[in-house]
C-alpha cells in the first residue's frame, strides 16, 4: 500500500489553519510590575502566535490572567497554526510579541534568526510551562479494537497523523512508537522498520493537530495518533472518539518565548510569567494539558494516568540529535522514509 498524497504536494483536507482572536477588555488596574507602561496601568496588547492545539489552552488561560493586577484590560491576538508553520511566519516578520510552539526546534529557529534570547530556556522549566503525552484516539467504541502500537500495522487499519514537515504534533507521534520499539533509541534500526511499516497505513496527512482531528472526525481513518489533551478536547465536546495512553508512550513538551523586540514586551512577559503559577497551572490542566508544577499535577492524577514507561526527547539525545538524525529533509532517517512511502 502507498500513500495517495506527495509530501510536497498539499497532504492535508483542504482545511484552513484555525486562527482565533481572543480579546477581552477590563478596567485598568495597577501593576505588579517595576517599570511603567500601559501594562503598569491595565490594557496593552499581546500578540501570540501559537500551534495549533494550544487554542483550546489558551482559551482557558487568558481569562484567568486577565483577572491578575498584571493581566486587567490586556487583550490577546492570537494566531494560531501548525507549529512550523508559525514559527517561519515569525522568522519572516509576522508581528509577534510571544510564541507558543509544539516543539524545541520551532522555538531554535527564532534563537537563530536573532528573535528570541538564547537563554530561553534557561528558568527551571526549561521554557515549558505545560505539555501532554502521545495517545491515540479511535472511533467510539474501538470497533477494531486497537490496543497497542502493534495494533496499528494489523492489515486494513487506517492511521491518520500529520505531516511532519509542518506538524510538531506529527513529530511527536512518530517518536512515540520509535522509542518503543528501539527502546528508547538504543536499537534505532527497530524503530525505524516499526516506522516503514506505519507509514504503509497512513494515506493522508493534514498539517497540523486540529487539521488532523477534524479529518478524523469527518470519517477519514481507523486510527487517530494525537495529543493526550487534543483527544480530551474533542472528548468533551461530545465527538464520537475515545482515546487510551499507551504503556509506552512519549512525554510532549510544549514551549514558550517571549520575543526579544517585542512591542509589547512587558504585557508579554507578564503573561509568560503567570503561566507557571498556580492559577495558570490550574488553568492549564482544566483545559486538558498536563502542568509542570508537581503540586497542581497532583491534584489532577485521575485526569492523567502514569504510563508504564514514559520516554522523553532527551532518552533520544535532545531536540538537536533528533531533528538532525530523524526529521532533516533528504538525509534524515524519517524523512527518507517518507521519500521511499511517496515514490
Amino acid at each position: 500500500m502507498s500513500f495517495r498524497l506527495s509530501r510536497r504536494s498539499t497532504f492535508a483536507v483542504a482545511l484552513t489553519a484555525v486562527t482565533a482572536v481572543v480579546l477581552t477588555a477590563c478596567s485598568g488596574g495597577s501593576s505588579d510590575t517595576k517599570d511603567s507602561g500601559p501594562a503598569a496601568s491595565g490594557g496593552g496588547t499581546v500578540n501570540l502566535y501559537g500551534y495549533s492545539v494550544a487554542k483550546a489552552a489558551y482559551d482557558q488561560v487568558t481569562p484567568v490572567f486577565n483577572k491578575t493586577d498584571a493581566g486587567k484590560g490586556v487583550q490577546f491576538q492570537a494566531s494560531y497554526g501548525p507549529s512550523g508553520d508559525q514559527s517561519r511566519k515569525v522568522k519572516d516578520g509576522a508581528d509577534a510579541d510571544f510564541v507558543s510552539f509544539s516543539v524545541e526546534p520551532d522555538i531554535t529557529r527564532l534563537v537563530d534568526s536573532g528573535q528570541i534570547d538564547p537563554s530561553w530556556n534557561s528558568d527551571a522549566n526549561k521554557g515549558v510551562p505545560f505539555g501532554s503525552v502521545v495517545a491515540i484516539a479511535v472511533r467510539k467504541g474501538n470497533p477494531k479494537g486497537i490496543k497497542t502500537w502493534d495494533d496499528l500495522l494489523k492489515p486494513g487499519i487506517e492511521v491518520v497523523t500529520p505531516n511532519p514537515f509542518s506538524s510538531g504534533s506529527a513529530k511527536w507521534n512518530l517518536l512515540a512508537p520509535y522509542a518503543a520499539k528501539s527502546e528508547g533509541g538504543k536499537n534505532p534500526q527497530a524503530g525505524l522498520d516499526y516506522l516503514g511499516q506505519l507509514l504503509t497505513h497512513v494515506h493522508v496527512q493534514p498539517k497540523s493537530g486540529r487539521e488532523a482531528t477534524d479529518t478524523f472526525l469527518q470519517g477519514t481513518g481507523d486510527v487517530l495518533i494525537s495529543y493526550e489533551n487534543e483527544a480530551i478536547f474533542s472528548e468533551r465536546k461530545g465527538d464520537p472518539i475515545e482515546h487510551f495512553v499507551p504503556d509506552t508512550t512519549f512525554r510532549i513538551d510544549n514551549p514558550v518565548a517571549v520575543l526579544k523586540n517585542a512591542k509589547n514586551l512587558k504585557q508579554a512577559t507578564a503573561f509568560r510569567d503567570f503561566l507557571y503559577t498556580a492559577d495558570g497551572q490550574k488553568a492549564f490542566a482544566d483545559a486538558g494539558f498536563r502542568p509542570v508544577d508537581p503540586k497542581v499535577a497532583a491534584n489532577y492524577s485521575k485526569d492523567f494516568p502514569t504510563p508504564a514507561k514514559l520516554y522523553t526527547i532527551n532518552d533520544l539525545g535532545g531536540w538537536k540529535t533528533v531533528d538532525k538524525d530523524l526529521f532533516t529533509p533528504n538525509t534524515g532517517a524519517v524523512a527518507q522514509l517518507y521519500d521511499k512511502a511517496t515514490k
